[in-house]
């Protein structure tokens, strides 16, 4: 399995970044997957998943502002993140789901990530 981020950088209150994660190693198609962030001296935490149908799940504090979007096709997965705030700052890694929610049991293999910040 390879995941591997893009897409990240340094960006002011209020504006906006794509990321993009390109997979390899398996079958994408087959897979839940979805974007993860981590700040130092914490875990990776979820922000957003797809599932295989095509719906989907935002934690809360991002709803309405990220949109994530999957093209099966390109083995791809992506996170438009809009209106972004100081709190958004963390390495974004875009991981698969093994397990059934969208917990910390729930990843299964990650990518080493793209940073974002956001200054206040």
């Amino acid at each position: 399995v390879q995941l591997v981020e893009s897409g990240g950088g340094l960006v002011q209150p209020g504006g906006s970044l794509r990321l993009s994660c390109a997979a390899s190693g398996f079958t994408f198609s087959s897979y839940a997957i979805g974007w993860a962030r981590q700040v130092p001296g914490k875990g990776l935490e979820w922000v957003s998943g797809i599932y295989r149908d095509g719906s989907t799940y935002y934690t809360d504090s991002v709803k309405d502002r990220f949109t994530i979007s999957r093209d099966n096709a390109k083995n791809t997965v992506y996170l438009q993140m809009n209106s972004l705030k100081p709190e958004d700052t963390a390495v974004y890694s875009c991981a698969t789901n093994e397990g059934t929610g969208w917990g910390t049991r729930d990843f299964g293999s990650w990518g080493q990530g793209t940073p974002v910040t956001v200054p206040s």
